[in-house]
This record gives C-alpha cells, sequence and structure tokens, in this order.
C-alpha cells in the first residue's frame, strides 16, 4: 500500500491557558498499562486507522517497550473507561517522537482530541524537549493534520511512502 506521510514538528512549548476538558467526568493522566490493556485500546483506537506496528511486536518486546523510561503513555479516561491514547517515545531526549496519538471511535467529535493532545504535550515540554515531532498518513483520522497544526505542529516534509497490507 502506497501513502502520503506527512513529517509533523514542534519547536517551542504549547502557548497560552491549557485547554480546559470538554467535558465532565474525564481522567488524564500518565500510565504503565499491562500489554493485555494497551492492545485493547490500541486495537480501539487503530483499526479503524490501520495501525498495527504494535501489532507486529512480540508481547515481551511491546512489555520492555511500555515499559521502558523512554516510553510515556497518557491514557485519557471517561468514567474509567480509556477513550484515549498519546504515546511518546525518547521523553528523555531533546527530540521526542510522538508515536501514536487517538481517540476511540465513539469519543469523535466531543473536541477531546485537542484536550488530550495539549495537556500530554506539555507535560513532555516541561523537560529538556526542544523539538517534538511525528508523522501521520492517508490512513490516519481525516482531521489528524489540523488537530496537530492547531496545537503548533509544522509540516516539514512530505512523501509518499509503501506500506505492507
Amino acid at each position: 500500500m502506497r501513502l502520503l506521510v506527512t513529517y509533523m514538528e514542534q519547536r517551542v512549548a504549547p502557548a497560552g491557558q491549557p485547554l480546559l476538558a470538554p467535558v465532565a467526568g474525564l481522567e488524564l493522566r500518565r500510565e504503565r498499562m499491562s500489554v493485555p490493556d494497551y492492545l485493547a485500546l490500541y486495537r480501539t483506537i487503530g483499526t479503524p486507522l490501520g495501525w498495527d506496528s504494535r501489532l507486529n511486536m512480540t508481547r515481551e518486546d511491546l512489555a520492555l517497550f511500555l515499559s521502558a523510561a523512554s516510553t510515556e503513555t497518557f491514557v485519557l479516561r471517561e468514567k474509567g473507561r480509556p477513550i484515549g491514547l498519546c504515546e511518546f517515545d525518547a521523553v528523555a531526549a531533546p527530540d521526542i517522537e510522538l508515536t501514536h496519538f487517538g481517540l476511540v471511535p465513539a469519543a469523535y467529535g466531543r473536541r477531546l482530541g485537542p484536550f488530550l493532545l495539549d495537556t500530554a504535550l506539555r507535560a513532555v515540554w516541561a523537560r529538556t524537549t526542544q523539538r517534538v515531532w511525528l508523522h501521520t498518513d492517508t490512513n490516519d483520522h481525516p482531521k489528524a493534520q489540523a488537530t496537530y497544526a492547531r496545537a503548533g505542529f509544522e509540516a516539514y516534509r512530505q512523501q509518499m511512502e509503501d506500506f505492507d497490507d
């Protein structure tokens, strides 16, 4: 499968006041999820978007990744149920990659994504961060690039890339 991939970066921390939770009953925090819990959330968010990178990892490798000091996962919960994920890699480095970000389909359209992204970005920028980067492609949510742009990301490269079906 051939997809258009857009690489985006944020070189300064989010400015202004933090976004407030758009609805009551939300909890957003860093979590060290178990492999089964992580995979359940990853599949719910990622299946409609074609996510598969974590599904292709062995359970042992995924457990190591999730427990690594360089991995930081923020989970958005509503009434205790996980509905959003924002995952970063290399959080101890000046360049941090935002590896996965999304909401379960039932949470779309409620302004939860910008809240999750803003809160998680502010947390990682509280370190010695100099840059947060990501890549998004044509399989991602149609509003992904616009959400990233509103959060302060700018595109720095676009290219067609081949992915296994």
